[in-house]
């Protein structure tokens, strides 16, 4: 098949919409369910990066897509208990792809609310039994146990989204875009990121682990398939706080940031021991404790309010105590897909357990930003490379 027609374009009333191969056949078979336009730009931006994340790493990956940035993107490494608490996979026996969904999904579950997901290898039962629970638009994978795709098919009421990638599939040295009748034409980015991107290393401290290295490789293929600017905090094999597709480059370091602090906060002793009502919906659940662990607290801790969510009503998480757990989150890494143009940008990263960065440089404040980075004792990479992604 070589042409596939869709419900509809990026909006309802962009109608008729289609796929299409000027020259072979599509490398996507539907299974289940109908795509959309986004659907298929989710789907075929996430199999890059869970292939290429699978070919840096050797481990099975997976990502959350939303609106053509990923939410998360992980590799399968095992799950500590707590992870598995504020993931909701207690009762599931975790396979390493099931790992690597439930870290690309839990790391910031806000933004993956009605996600298109993306596997780097067959999907599994373990796997499927978790995507069941969870509010999700569809599922790109290289192929499909019989059981996996029985429980997945059962989904949105026998509607959900269901692809299989020829994983084989490679696409043409040219690609093409249109845009106001206007046709853009480039190379496709085939650049390959490794360990050959952290060699040029610009500040006093040179040294950098093996896991340091992974993460920052993480980091970078991540920021590949995301909307410029762009910025990726990525902590034991999985991102944990992505800023996407903002003009100002310090308000993407502060959004990711931001999702990083909250990713840690979920596991702080203060979260972990609140009293759910046990009607409570998972998505209400992650709306409280994002509202709970923010200035905003009062908004769920009001008298008259905080027994809709609770049975007990919890003490404030304060400002001071929020600080004082966020300060202990430490060796995580950080890439960018364009120079840092300020030190503001490694003063916000260091807020939030910043150890190693990887970025371009070029900037005519290089010197700044690496005077800011030593400040901290951290490891920096220039590497020449720009992500930009549109």
């Amino acid at each position: 098949m070589n042409e596939m027609e869709l419900k509809y374009g990026c909006n309802p009333n962009q109608k008729p919409a289609r796929v299409f191969m000027e020259e072979g056949e599509l490398p996507v078979t539907v299974l289940n369910g109908r795509p959309g336009f986004i659907n298929l730009l989710d789907a075929l931006n996430g199999w890059q990066l869970v292939k290429e994340l699978k070919e840096a790493t050797g481990m099975p990956a997976a990502t959350s897509f939303k609106h053509v940035s990923p939410a998360g993107a992980a590799i399968g490494r095992p799950l500590s208990d707590t992870l598995k608490q504020i993931y909701y996979t207690d009762d599931v026996e975790l396979t390493p792809l099931a790992c690597a969904y439930a870290r690309a999904r839990g790391a910031d579950r806000m933004s993956s609310f009605g996600d298109f997901i993306s596997l780097s290898d067959k999907c599994d039962k373990a796997t499927a039994l978790l995507i069941k629970k969870e509010v999700s638009d569809g599922i790109i994978a290289p192929d499909y146990d019989d059981d996996a795709l029985e429980i997945l098919k059962a989904k949105k009421k026998g509607g959900y989204c269901v692809l299989k990638i020829d994983p084989n599939y490679v696409p043409a040295a040219t690609e093409k875009k249109q845009v106001f009748g206007v046709t853009f034409e480039q190379g496709h980015n085939f650049i390959k990121l490794d360990e050959n991107a952290l060699s040029n290393i610009v500040t006093e401290n040179k040294a950098l682990t093996k896991e340091e290295k992974d993460n920052l490789i993480i980091a970078l293929i991540v920021l590949k398939y995301t909307q410029s600017n762009s910025v990726c905090y990525v902590k034991d094999g999985q991102a944990i706080g992505i800023g996407a597709g903002q003009q100002s480059r310090i308000h993407c370091t502060r959004l990711a940031g931001d999702k990083a602090d909250k990713w840690w906060l979920r596991q702080a002793p203060q979260v972990l021991g609140l009293d759910f009502k046990a009607d409570i919906k998972r998505a209400d659940r992650d709306n409280t404790i994002d509202v709970y662990t923010s200035d905003d607290y009062d908004d769920v801790l009001a008298d008259g309010i905080w027994q809709n969510f609770f049975n007990t009503k919890p003490a404030v998480f304060t400002r001071e105590e929020r600080k004082a757990w966020i300060a202990k989150n430490t060796d995580v890494a950080l890439g960018s897909d364009a120079f840092f143009p300020f030190g503001d940008n490694i003063e916000r990263a260091h807020r939030s357990g910043v150890k190693v960065i990887a970025q371009p440089g070029g900037s005519v404040r290089d010197d700044n930003v690496i005077e800011c980075a030593n400040k901290y004792n951290m490891t920096m990479c220039f590497n020449g490379i720009r992500l930009f992604h549109h």
